[in-house]
């Protein structure tokens, strides 16, 4: 099938990394500058200049120089490919008002994530070794700099606010360039990894990704609007009853603050963090000093960000889009969230979360304050209700339950495990029963013994020891540290098919690296090595790559595995260590990935329309007069999956017509 691959750049007024492409499209300045393709069987890049020229002069310029171009474009038989295709697939449909159909595009960027590849167009060329007439142009960014985003107006420029091209043509002619070398440089990565094809399962999800994206999800504009403008005004009455009560000309400022605090209390306030705080507030019986405290707390609190984020993104119709990243985590293919960042939601902990959302859409922020508390506080629990289903539709979410639970027994065949997910599914008072030989009926919510059974399963599944436990809250429980040891000994005397599968898939990768074969073990896994990167291969088939693996000593002289990835405090491409538990962790992750995967695209060949996705649940757009809509997307969660036999599975469903956890 004939190929076209495509680099576009384009101007808009809106940030598009607070924003994202579907808001940077929607600007009212939004224009594409220059287009660069390349057909598979040509060898020259051609780049065409259509700034200025607006959406139908662009067209008609298109269609009378380069008509190969343009029927290409829209022809189902001709394949675009594009390093992030969502922003030329985006990009051009809004401003040519031209459906793009997600079937017809490749993504590159996607293709060199499923790698294990970084996911800038700069960072592949440099991992891959490409030679440098090959790679992305290191200009580029003060060129996109200059003419793609709105400039300071200053005396020396004349006071405007965007650079054209006739304010610099010199730039200009290197930006036509910079735009060519991008095209070549993403041709050079598509040629040395199309040796590894996306399989056609995930080309699949990603059009179905895109779709959704496509259709964002409603918000409740009103409502959020009204939480950021009572913020702005509550932050400044909090600043100035701050200023009043301590004189001070910016309370805000921590060396000005320790300042006072020190005064006021007789003795050193070193720090202000967020715990330093809630333990001066404990600690203290200075009432004005706590007062001051109490204000800096809620003067601290992250709690309208969210909401800023939705008011950078909306589109114009009300809604938000492209808040999923496909194979966001290259580990495991999981989504990751962008934008509002919707994996990090804060759960919902007010009692009456209904009357909460009613008082605060009224803007009864008095009544807020009175019945709920502090409103930072209500405002961080209402995040999720800001999410609404369209008109005429109600939310229905479907959650699997416990899924990584119940992917880690199948895998590891741990028998009584599974026979728990098959029944009555509370996995926490079933390990717990394992873990203290006490029976079932006798551990209860709320019990010690079911506390402790539920931190164990949060943090031994994958080769977790006695710091897992406290870095998952074991401490905060009322657990002592002397007890932990034992509780690890005794999760994994209860859980010894888990414990052999560790120790089974870390051998098993290391046999792939030393011994270049292929190593299976149960339930479809495949371990290989080719061309330095350890394939694991997943039940469902997808695989997961460690670019450049190797075996290497460790600290204590021990063979460990290494590979090459993004590290994830420093953000950079370097050596990464692994083992057997991560390993596992990162199979276990995938097929939940891929198990949810199979029930979306189900749900949606059923014909509702997925907005949503979070975690392991999905968010579905469906009509009010379809009132068998749960029970049947309940059962679709719950269908056995062809490549996972025995694998049980329950999804949990609940109707609403906002966000939230049921």
């Amino acid at each position: 099938m004939k190929t076209l691959a495509i680099d576009i750049e384009t101007y808009s007024s809106v940030d598009i990394k607070e924003a994202g492409v579907y808001a940077y499209c929607d600007a009212p300045d939004f224009e594409i500058l220059l287009i660069g393709y390349k057909f598979d069987d040509e060898d020259d890049v051609t780049v065409m200049d259509i700034h200025g020229l607006g959406k139908a002069g662009a067209m008609d310029s298109i269609e009378m120089l380069c008509p190969n171009f343009w029927d290409s474009l829209t022809d189902p038989e001709v394949i675009k490919t594009a390093f992030n295709a969502n922003f030329e697939r985006t990009a051009l449909a809004k401003y040519f008002d031209t459906p793009m159909p997600p079937e017809q595009w490749r993504c590159t960027m996607v293709h060199a994530s499923m790698l294990g590849l970084p996911r800038s167009l700069a960072d592949v060329g440099e991992a891959l070794g490409l030679p440098q007439d090959k790679q992305k142009d290191k200009i580029g960014k003060s060129l996109i700099d200059y003419f793609c985003k709105p400039c300071k107006p200053t005396k020396k420029n004349g006071g405007r606010t965007r650079n054209l091209p006739e304010h610099d043509e010199e730039k200009w002619n290197l930006f036509i360039e910079y735009n060519r070398q991008d095209v070549v440089a993403e041709q050079a990565i598509l040629n040395k990894i199309r040796i590894y094809p996306v399989p056609e399962s995930e080309q699949e999800l990603w059009d179905f990704d895109q779709r959704m994206n496509d259709r964002g999800i409603k918000l409740d504009w009103d409502f959020a609007e009204g939480i950021l403008q009572y913020d702005t005004k509550n932050q400044a009455d909090l600043a100035e009853e701050a200023k009043s009560i301590t004189g001070l000309k910016n309370p805000n400022s921590p060396a000005q603050l320790k300042k006072w605090l020190t005064e006021r209390l007789g003795y050193e306030v070193n720090s202000l963090t967020k715990d330093s705080v809630k333990e001066l507030i404990s600690t203290c019986n200075d009432e004005v000093a706590i007062r001051v405290l109490e204000i800096r707390q809620a003067m601290s609190k992250t709690s309208t960000a969210k909401y800023a984020a939705m008011e950078k993104a909306i589109c114009n119709d009300g809604r938000l889009r492209g808040i999923l990243q496909f194979y966001g985590a290259n580990r495991t293919g999981r989504w990751a969230g962008r934008i509002v960042q919707v994996h990090n939601l804060p759960q919902n902990k007010i009692p009456d979360i209904e009357l909460a959302r009613e008082l605060v859409a009224e803007k009864d922020f008095e009544s807020v304050e009175l019945l709920f508390g502090e409103t930072p506080f209500v405002f961080s629990q209402l995040v999720r209700t800001a999410f609404i289903a369209s008109s005429g539709c109600r939310f229905v979410v479907s959650d699997f339950s416990a899924i990584e639970a119940r992917v880690i027994s199948w895998l590891a065949d741990e028998e009584w495990r599974l026979e728990v997910f098959r029944t009555h599914g509370k996995i926490y008072e079933a390990s717990a029963s394992q873990m203290f030989n006490v029976p079932i009926d006798q551990i209860h919510k709320g019990s010690p013994l079911r506390q402790k059974g539920k931190v164990s399963e949060l943090a031994l599944g994958y080769q977790g020891s006695v710091g897992a436990l406290i870095a998952m809250g074991a401490l905060d429980m009322g657990l002592e540290e002397k007890e932990l040891p034992i509780l690890v000994h005794q999760w994994r005397e209860s859980n010894r098919r888990i414990v052999k599968l560790w120790y089974t898939v870390e051998a098993a990768a290391k046999a792939a690296i030393k011994e270049r074969r292929t190593v299976k073990i149960k339930h479809g896994l495949e371990f290989s090595y080719i061309n330095q990167i350890l394939f694991i291969k997943l039940p469902g088939g997808r695989k997961l790559a460690y670019y450049d693996a190797r075996i290497e000593p460790n600290a204590r002289g021990m063979d460990q595995i290494t590979y090459a990835g993004v590290e994830q405090t420093t953000k950079r491409w370097g050596r990464l260590e692994t083992y057997g538990g991560k390993l596992v962790e990162n199979i276990v992750q995938a097929t939940a990935r891929d198990c949810l995967a199979v029930a979306m695209l189900r749900v949606e060949a059923a014909g509702y329309k997925i907005v949503m996705h979070v975690h392991d649940e999905m968010v579905v757009d469906v009509p009010c007069e379809d009132v068998d809509a749960a029970e049947t997307i309940t059962e679709l969660m719950g269908q056995n999956i062809s490549w996972a036999p025995g694998l049980p599975l329950k999804g949990d469903t609940y109707e609403t017509p906002f966000y939230r956890k049921d």
